[in-house]
């Protein structure tokens, strides 16, 4: 399974990855985010209606690609903070967007948009799995679900058990395993053995997909703060934290 975060949908070359999707034979799952010209809590209705344009034809590449999952913050721009926490106004234009969003998904495709809850300095609307779980059953859709980022979790949720349980079977959708500095997963503070074992505990069955960061990945690293190479390459990254993981798994 490899996951591909796409930016700028409108650039995406679909016909390449089809292509290489075919050459490799691995399934694909995609994530996004949304920015300051497509966030979906802003006070001008053209930007949230590009939000919405943005996640439809996200919708499009992931039927194309035949991906049943996009994660992601999808719900508000990324990095847009107010200075203030949520407002009610706010909730409501994202619940709104989203069940546009999450319509047009269900007439066109078989597949989940995951909500991504993240820290409190990318993000002041989504930041708990509480709240989350609380978004998707407000969208009522039954397609949105959660999105839960072990980077995010360590930072935000009072124990990765509670945060797994709290969305359950029915609500936890995508999970990114991360490390708390994200560098390569199994080597810092995340308490990989709890978050397995409570995955088990609810019988999540979906991906778990490592976010390979690497300082060469030029605007996501300026964007998520990566200042300092975790490993000599993403791919070393990705490898190295595998096999950690794996040996985690193996223990629960």
């Amino acid at each position: 399974m490899v996951d591909i975060a796409i930016a700028h949908p409108e650039r995406f070359p679909l016909d390449e990855v089809i292509r290489a999707k075919e050459e490799t034979g691995m399934e694909l799952v995609t994530t996004t985010t949304l920015g300051p010209d497509t966030n979906l809590i802003s006070p001008d209705a053209q930007i949230r209606q590009n939000g919405v344009r943005h996640m439809k034809t996200m919708i499009d590449i992931n039927r194309a690609l035949d991906s049943k999952i996009t994660g992601g913050v999808n719900y508000a721009g990324w990095g847009c903070l107010t200075g203030k926490p949520r407002t009610q106004q706010e909730w409501d234009w994202s619940v709104a967007a989203m069940r546009t969003i999450a319509a047009y998904a269900l007439s066109k495709w078989d597949g989940v948009i995951a909500v991504e809850c993240i820290n409190r300095f990318e993000t002041h609307f989504l930041n708990i799995a509480e709240d989350a779980v609380r978004y998707c059953k407000e969208v009522g859709t039954g397609n949105v679900k959660v999105h839960l980022d072990c980077f995010h979790m360590i930072r935000e949720e009072k124990s990765f058990k509670g945060a797994v349980h709290t969305c359950g079977r029915e609500y936890l959708g995508y999970v990114h395993v991360n490390e708390n500095d994200r560098g390569i997963p199994g080597t810092g503070l995340v308490p990989f053995r709890e978050f397995f074992t409570a995955l088990g505990e609810i019988g999540y069955r979906g991906p778990v997909t490592i976010e390979s960061f690497d300082p060469s990945f030029e605007e996501l690293s300026a964007n998520c703060a990566i200042w300092r190479k975790f490993a000599p390459s993403g791919e070393a990254l990705a490898i190295e934290g595998l096999a950690n993981l794996k040996k985690i798994a193996a223990t629960v």
